[in-house]
């Protein structure tokens, strides 16, 4: 498996494969770039079907890391960490110990925390080993709240953006996934006058947004082409490709999900319809912005600048509406735009 020759490499600063004999740990953590400070980001724990997978999703994860950083002004880098195998199967106290320990080998140049696979539970198993541990209840507490909170406003902007509109009263939104993130969106869309259109793996999932949401089920294959005027990724990312990108049927897509374009091309067919796209990791920053509260609590990190986390999460409604007015002038697609604007910042380092 040669990290050089993955598509999504980007001059990455540091790869780490680590491995636990006994518990059966195995684990990848990529650092993209630390220009700005110490690399944050989650940990993955998902059963990859082969670990050159399990490697481009650290490498591609790690780069949104930054760029998201980047974009929200927090004197952070990207990294990204992945756990290869199924967590219902092998997850227990001593694997999360042993992940701590690998996470102490890097040391202050990594903090990590909760994302899929992992809970705020597991996230302070592995703090009980390793100081470099954000998102436990002692700190910054779980990220999916804020994170939920800024996708919110994001939103606020898309809609105003694409259709004038001060609200959610009377748009009809198609989401997809309802896990902590994607249910709480969910909930606070419903709260505004929303219309849902929801769709998950878990039946139980979507029965109880069916239930108290009042939200119309459609099968997770079908949700992307829903009859909406937003359509909301709030699942795994990848799932914006050439094929999907031609059958959306909503004049928008923003959601939580990272990496949401498989790639290119798929936010050019988005663009060549009228479909506005939102940055997925401009939308989403609301979890490593909360992180940010926790960070005079791990070593090394103890002059962090952290800034207000309500008025940091209200920021991400005028940094999107600035982007979209960047990408217009610019003849360029919203995506596009992020990306050039985050690889500046980073560029001109701290």
């Amino acid at each position: 498996m040669d990290v050089w020759d993955s598509p999504v490499f980007d001059e990455h600063e540091q790869v780490c494969l680590f491995s636990d004999a006994p518990t059966g740990l195995k684990c990848i953590v990529a650092i993209h770039s630390t220009r700005l400070g110490p690399a944050c980001g989650g940990t993955r724990f998902r059963p990859y079907q082969s670990d050159r997978e399990a490697l481009d999703d650290a490498l591609r994860l790690s780069r949104a890391m930054s760029y998201k950083s980047a974009l929200a002004g927090l004197p952070v880098g990207g990294g990204k960490s992945v756990i290869i195998g199924d967590p219902r199967a092998i997850k227990n106290r001593a694997l999360l110990h042993a992940y701590g320990r690998c996470i102490n080998r890097i040391g202050a140049s990594f903090a990590t925390g909760e994302d899929v696979g992992m809970s705020v539970a597991d996230v302070e198993t592995v703090a009980e080993v390793s100081p470099y541990i954000a998102g436990t209840s002692a700190n910054s507490g779980d990220p999916s709240i804020p994170t939920a909170i800024g996708v919110m406003h994001g939103l606020r902007a898309v809609v105003k953006w694409r259709f004038d509109q001060d609200g959610f009263h009377g748009m009809r939104v198609a989401v997809q996934g309802l896990g902590a993130v994607g249910r709480g969106v969910a909930e606070r869309l419903h709260a505004e006058g929303a219309q849902l259109i929801v769709a998950d793996i878990r039946e139980d999932a979507v029965a109880a947004a069916v239930e108290q949401l009042g939200a119309r089920a459609v099968p997770v294959s079908d949700i992307h082409r829903a009859d909406a005027d937003v359509f909301a990724p709030c699942a795994l990312g990848g799932v914006i490709t050439e094929a999907s990108a031609r059958e959306i049927r909503a004049r928008a897509v923003a959601g939580a999900a990272n990496n949401q374009l498989a790639d290119a091309l798929a936010g050019q067919i988005l663009a060549e319809r009228g479909i506005l796209f939102a940055p997925d990791y401009v939308l989403n920053a609301g979890g490593i912005i909360s992180g940010m509260q926790a960070l005079n609590t791990i070593p090394g990190r103890e002059e962090a600048k952290v800034p207000p986390l309500e008025e940091s999460l209200a920021a991400i409604h005028d940094r999107l509406m600035r982007i979209f007015a960047r990408a217009d002038a610019q003849g360029k697609t919203p995506a596009e735009a992020a990306e050039q604007l985050a690889r500046d910042i980073i560029g001109r380092g701290r």
